[in-house]
């Protein structure tokens, strides 16, 4: 996992590489590696003219060496476009606002996410979800900047409300059965069952989580005394007695949750990617750009 602070903060970037290690499908031409023969491209395979009927390839070393006189030709690999998808997370939790403002980031992510997509020829699209999916904070499949700026300005300005993250379940059925680059940008609070079905609903995608991490959130906790809590899914407060093995008994559940999330992820996706406070543009770049 990569973790990054206030001190590594960068502008950010003119452009954000991404790379995938999977052929696309597509028919339309873009930047990726592809399924489809074409005329260009990368050498891909040799074949029969019974099987790629283009004499205009024919390989005359290759037929000349074979014993039957079958002509054989050369198949390249065109390249093509993949469709990128971001899920956002806007429940409760992502309105915490310590070292950073969690959307602020999170807006940063889909403006800077969203002009390189557009850049490489690819389509973006954006769904925010709470308990329900945000129409007014999402946009669907396009390669046109048309709305880019409106959809930024709306999530700078959105607070979100205390409610759950479950709608992201339903949020990622929307992006159909074609594989795409889906990058899941939220704080991750999601209860075990809920993030297990949203992994499992994007199954036959190639899934990049983005957890943004409040360094204030998990500030040290004292041993002893009386401390309110607020839980910022519902907003409940409480007041807790704190001491030694209460304090104990919390940390390891944090880390037992986070382990669990980093098994999960790298199980249905990629490697998580952590920012803490800032966005570390260059190592997030890197990392998409691993494309594993």
């Amino acid at each position: 996992m990569t973790t990054a602070n206030a001190a590594s903060a960068a502008p950010p970037p003119v452009d954000l590489p991404y790379r995938i290690i999977w052929r696309s499908r597509a028919l339309r031409q873009g930047a990726h590696r592809s399924t489809q023969s074409g005329a260009g491209g990368l050498f891909r395979d040799l074949a029969t003219l019974l099987e790629y009927r283009d004499p205009r390839r024919i390989d005359l070393r290759q037929t000349l060496r074979d014993p039957f006189g079958t002509l054989h030709v050369r198949r390249f690999e065109e390249k093509s476009q993949i469709g990128v998808t971001m899920l956002l997370d806007v429940s409760g939790s992502m309105g915490f606002h310590g070292a950073s403002r969690k959307m602020g980031l999170a807006a940063d992510l889909a403006q800077v996410f969203a002009t390189a997509v557009r850049r490489a020829g690819d389509t973006f699209a954006l769904y925010a979800a709470d308990d329900h999916v945000h129409e007014e904070l999402s946009v669907p499949p396009t390669r046109s900047r048309a709305g880019e700026a409106e959809m930024i300005a709306a999530l700078r300005a959105y607070v979100p409300k205390r409610r759950s993250a479950s709608a992201l379940v339903e949020a990622a059925r929307r992006i159909g059965q074609r594989r795409n680059l889906v990058v899941i940008v939220s704080d991750f609070l999601l209860p075990d069952a809920e993030l297990e079905a949203l992994f499992e609903t994007l199954i036959g995608h190639d899934v990049v989580p983005i957890r943004i991490v409040d360094s204030r959130e998990s500030a040290a906790l004292p041993s002893w005394g009386l401390l309110e809590l607020a839980d910022l899914e519902t907003g409940r407060r409480r007041l807790v007695a704190m001491r030694p093995s209460l304090k104990a008994e919390w940390q390891r559940r944090i880390e037992a949750r986070r382990s669990f999330f980093r098994t999960l992820a790298a199980r249905y996706g990629r490697e998580p990617f952590e920012i803490t406070d800032s966005i570390p543009w260059d190592r997030l770049g890197a990392h998409l750009a691993a494309g594993a």
